[in-house]
Parts: C-alpha cells; structure tokens; sequence
C-alpha cells in the first residue's frame, strides 16, 4: 500500500488522521479512532457536513410562506423556510448584529425572523428589514442573512453549508426524483415526527442501515421485510431459501405492477467512486405485500399521489451520507442522521401521509408507528453495543461479509471525502 504524506497539514491530529486514513484496509472496517476520537468528528463536520448535500426536513413541514424548521449540523444552526413568494430559502441562524441565535430549535411560523436579543428583523427573503438605532448611512443591505444552498428533491429537503456544493448533485437529482414524484411527497402532511438520540458515531448508525447481517433483530419490521436483503442466489443460507422464493414471486408480480402504472423500479446503485452516493430501487415486500405492518396490509386508507393500488411494495432510496428512506403506496417515512458528538447521534424519522387523510379515521397512529419505532429502538441499542465495543483497547477492524458490500461502499466513500478534504 503506497502511504500519504500530508500535504500542508503540520498538526499532529492531521498527521495522526492522514495515517489512519493511509492505513485504511478494504473489506474490513475503520479503527478505532474514526469512531471515538474528537479530532475525526471534527473533521467529518469539515468534510462531510459542512461539503455535501444533508438531508435536514420535508417539504410538508413548510407547507405556508412563513413555515419554519431549524436544523443542527455540528456546529451549525440553519434555518429553512419558506418565504413569501412560496419558495424554499434556507439561512444561516445567526443575526449579523452580534451572532445571537434567531430562531429557538424546532418548527414554526413567523411573519418575519426577528433577533430576540436587539430586535433586528429579517425579511423571509434574508433582507435586513429593521436594526434599532443605528447611525445615519447604515447600508441594511450590507447586513442581510447569510445563506445556504437548498433544493427539494421530490418533496425532500436538502441543504449544502459550501461556497460550491457537490457539482453531481443535480444529476443525482434527476435520476432519483423520477421515482419519488408519483407518490406527490410535496403535497404529503406529517403525520408524526420522532427524534432519537444514539449513544454512537454516526458513521455506526449509517453502517448499521446499510445490511440486513443483524435482521433478526428486528421482529417487528422482518413481518413484512424480506430478510434476504444483500444476499445473492451464492452466498444465500439454506435458512433463508422459502424467504427467498416468495420474494421472488412477489417480486415478478410487482415488475408487472410497476411496468403497468409507468413507475420505474430499476436498481440504481452508485454508493462510492463517485461525491454524491446514492441507491435507489423498488422492491416487493412480504405478505400483503403494501406496507409496514403485522400482516403487510397498509397503514393508511388514502394513499399517496394519484396511486391506484396500495400493493406497490416499498421504495428504498439511500443518500449519502446522511439519509435513507421508504416510500410506499400508502405512507412515507424519512430518516435524517445528524452527528451531536463523537459518540452521539440524532436519529429524526418522520411519518408522511396523504394529505387528506385524518388521524383514527384513514389511519391509526400506533399501527402507522409501530414497525419503525421498535426497529429504531432495536437498532439503538445495537449502535450502543458497537461504540463500546470500538472504544476498547482490544477493537481491531474486522472483515466484511459478502452481504456488507454497501457498508463498505459507504466506508469507501467515506475515506475519499477524508483525503479531499486533507488535501485541500
């Protein structure tokens, strides 16, 4: 393995991460530091968070011009909202008196977004409306909000925190939104929101989405989720062979579904060798076969979009490097990873359903919530168990098996993000 020298970094935490990162061996996962160490959290902030695209809300939160949400990325606090003109803005939450927080966390509504400590107000646009007594000659138009890039894609909302966001975002853009806009997310509502906070590095919690090795840990979700997720006809166990027919047959009669009604199903899966990784794909799922729950029927009368039939399996889409998502015929749910500390991550899942469709009339909250709250809580625990576990003298990376492939894209990705960034 040819070693990397740093380029003009002379800190020993640079020297320290450019080894590590050197040292990297494929197929077998990170050291120990990538996942506990303070000077690689900071630096996936430097050269994750603040460089790509994050997926941070939905469009359903910011239905109305003046709608809010706030969002935690490190060391960041953004706003995004929609303004007058009914167009998605997002800002940096910092007033440009003298840096004071604008907006408490969470979601709301406002008319403007006015400082709390001296007042000054903003327009929706970013514009500097008001400062109290400032001298004659203050240019207000010098002094607006600080923005940040931001997009929907196909109701999802992403922001960038870089001068020049990722070029390859667009074209992932494209190719993904095809396949989201026939379950209209856009004019989706929320129909819950949950945040959990995991006691482990985000990369774990990411890593930990990424196979189906742990599923039997998940009661609850392999009801309706094929367990066979990762395997190939080769390296399938004989235990997982009658799982693997019916999926089989469930899967040729979604084929026929989706050629039917013109939504596109095909596997598109560039998780590394490229800035923007992503997966996409739909697939059948078990038993009734439309949605997540006991017995695989759907959650939600009323489905999303104009869709005919809630038999339609799930959606699965995957953004690096903080997002993935299910889609179905009759409700949607969305997950944002977002990192708190070395050890510590937010884990935000919400619930989208028609918009139309009324609470204990069209849907009971608790069958809606229940497969993903279990398995969030479940995965939790597992994330838990590997911080410890990589926390200790004794961790040294160990071997991927053949199901792990897109966690090890994942870690591939990861570790060029790392190089550009310390060769920058």
């Amino acid at each position: 393995m040819t070693a990397l020298a740093p380029a003009n970094t002379e800190s020993a935490g640079n020297t320290r991460i450019w080894s590590a990162v050197a040292r990297r061996v494929a197929g077998r996962s990170l050291e120990g530091p990538f996942y506990t160490d303070r000077d690689f959290f900071d630096l996936d902030i430097a050269a994750i968070f603040a460089r790509q695209w994050i997926f941070v809300a939905v469009d359903a939160e910011l239905p109305e011009p003046g709608d809010y949400a706030t969002v935690e990325v490190g060391p960041y606090s953004v706003i995004v909202l929609r303004d007058d003109e009914e167009e998605l803005r997002a800002f940096h939450n910092v007033c440009r008196h003298r840096g004071a927080r604008i907006l408490e966390a969470g979601n709301g509504s406002v008319g403007n977004l006015v400082c709390g400590y001296h007042k000054w107000t903003y327009g929706t646009d970013g514009a500097l409306r008001h400062a109290p007594s400032q001298p004659p000659g203050f240019d207000r138009g010098c002094f607006g909000l600080k923005a940040v890039h931001v997009r929907s894609v196909g109701g999802l909302v992403f922001v960038c925190l870089a001068e020049e966001p990722p070029a390859d975002f667009a074209e992932v853009a494209a190719r993904v939104e095809p396949y989201l806009l026939p379950h209209q997310l856009r004019r989706a509502k929320v129909a819950a929101r949950t945040d959990l906070v995991e006691d482990g590095n985000w990369k774990l919690v990411m890593e930990n989405n990424r196979e189906c090795y742990h599923c039997d840990g998940h009661p609850e979700l392999l009801r309706s989720f094929f367990p066979t997720y990762g395997y190939t006809e080769e390296n399938l166990p004989a235990r997982l062979r009658p799982a693997h027919e019916r999926h089989l047959r469930a899967d040729a009669e979604m084929r026929e579904t989706y050629e039917r009604l013109g939504l596109p199903y095909a596997l598109i899966e560039e998780l590394d060798g490229r800035t923007t990784g992503f997966r996409v794909q739909r697939d059948a799922l078990d038993l009734a076969g439309e949605s997540f729950t006991p017995d695989g029927t759907a959650a939600c009368r009323r489905l999303l979009g104009d869709l005919p039939t809630p038999r339609l399996g799930h959606l699965a889409l995957h953004l690096q490097p903080n997002s993935w998502f299910h889609v179905l015929g009759d409700h949607a749910i969305t997950f944002s990873v977002l990192p708190l500390a070395p050890d510590r991550t937010l884990l935000r899942t919400t619930w989208l359903v028609h918009p139309e469709a009324e609470e204990g009339v069209d849907y009971d909250l608790d069958t809606l919530l229940k497969v993903w709250t279990a398995t969030n809580e479940q995965d939790a625990r597992l994330v838990a168990r590997a911080q410890q576990g990589v926390c200790s003298p004794a961790y040294e990376p160990g071997p991927y098996a053949e199901t792990e492939y897109q966690v090890e894209a994942f870690c591939a990705w990861y570790i060029d993000r790392l190089r550009e960034e310390l060769q920058r």
